[in-house]
């Protein structure tokens, strides 16, 4: 396997350290700012909807550039934000920063997979994008608990200022890696646009969208639901996103081999399942218990909420590429658009519940979501079997 794969996956690790550690960072920028848990929130929310709407947009616009330097400049781009939110002196300025975090994510991510793709002869792509991929896994289990701790030792700012280095030593690599005049071809929007509505493919969509949703509901504040209702310290946020983060390793590996041997539908149907009854658990460990007892239940909670939540996607794709194998990265890409749609929904009733409820609640509400997202993909693949068995038109 090409050793530059990994420098990518470096990138990607960067990145989506960013994304992930941003929750555990929301009370104490709160309090810097002085507002509120859900307006916090919204640094969550602007940022998804950057990724989910700027990356196709810009994916098309720089679809005939050099790899490289798309590669580069997006590296740049998230340095500067990241080193804007650091300095920031007002909440508008590090929204700002996020949102710019976001359009840089978001084209990275796109075009390293290119990239991958480019530097591997055919027979080994699959694996390519599986190395790049995994840098996002490696940043869920180690990147986001070491940035929480880092935001718990010198503060949120010095978050952002570790991870603004850490994208600049990729930088510096990649620069020295990366062959230039690696070109793609300009999709246009059309051709994507045309993909979402392809027989089978809306539900799928709206299925990530939902379940994605539920799992940000709880996710976006999961510092005050481990903090206001589990009675933990802030020192607990690291030691809880990486037993999440172990949970969604497992999660990641488990979820395309259980797809493989009992169908991706299955896998779907399950993880959802679990998934819904997983958030109504966070809920009811501190109704039900007591405080001593509520905090460590809610971070042994964590382990399998991150296996149930990360077996999805990697199903949820395999059902995609199998309903459309020549759009393969035309779906997907959707779907991770969808997935950041959902991410932000998801941040926006999760501040809503905050609100006007507890943070108690964030799981009772957030489990309605993957719920509703089950029923869509059971009538969906109810009505594909049926028009496979020519009783109903496709859909």
């Amino acid at each position: 396997m090409d050793k530059r794969l990994y420098w990518l996956a470096l990138g990607s690790f960067t990145i989506s350290t960013e994304g992930f550690v941003i929750s555990s960072l929301l009370p104490e920028i709160a309090a810097d700012a002085h507002i509120s848990m859900p307006l916090a929130g919204t640094l969550i929310t602007a940022f998804a909807f950057a990724y989910a709407i700027g990356t196709p947009i810009l994916a098309t616009l720089t679809g005939e550039w050099d790899r490289r330097g798309v590669i580069l400049s997006t590296l740049a781009l998230f340095i500067v934000g990241n080193l804007t939110a650091a300095l920031s002196s007002s909440f508008v300025f590090l929204l700002v920063a996020r949102i710019l975090m976001a359009l840089a994510a978001g084209l990275f991510a796109a075009t390293a997979q290119a990239t991958a793709i480019a530097l591997v002869d055919r027979h080994h792509h699959a694996r390519a994008i599986a190395v790049v991929v995994g840098g996002t896994t490696v940043a869920v289990a180690l990147g986001a608990p070491l940035g929480a701790l880092i935001g718990t030792a010198v503060g949120w700012r010095g978050t952002f200022l570790a991870i603004a280095a850490l994208a600049a030593a990729a930088a510096l690599v990649l620069a020295w890696r990366l062959p230039s005049g690696l070109t793609g071809s300009r999709l246009p929007m059309r051709e994507r646009l045309a993909a979402a509505l392809r027989p089978g493919i809306p539900p799928m969509l709206v299925t990530t969208l939902l379940a994605l949703t539920g799992a940000f509901t709880v996710f976006t504040y999961i510092a005050p639901l481990a903090i206001r209702s589990g009675g933990l310290s802030e020192l607990a946020l690291p030691g809880m996103l990486f037993a999440f983060g172990i949970g969604a390793f497992i999660g990641n590996i488990a979820g395309g081999q259980i797809a493989d041997r009992f169908g991706p539908t299955t896998t779907v149907c399950w993880s959802l399942g679990l998934g819904a009854a997983a958030l109504a658990t966070l809920s009811a460990i501190p109704a039900l218990l007591p405080r001593d007892l509520a905090g460590p239940a809610l971070i042994a909670m964590m382990v399998p909420w991150g296996i149930i939540g990360w077996a999805f996607p990697p199903a949820q794709a395999s059902r995609l590429v199998e309903i459309a194998p020549d759009a393969a990265a035309l779906v997907l890409s959707l779907n991770v658009s969808a997935l950041y749609l959902g991410v932000a929904l998801g941040s926006i009733v999760g501040g809503a519940v905050l609100d006007v409820g507890i943070a108690a609640d964030l799981g009772w509400v957030g489990a309605l979501f993957p719920l509703a997202g089950l029923a869509v993909t059971l009538v969906s693949a109810t009505r594909r079997r049926a028009a496979n068995a020519g009783v109903l038109p496709a859909e």
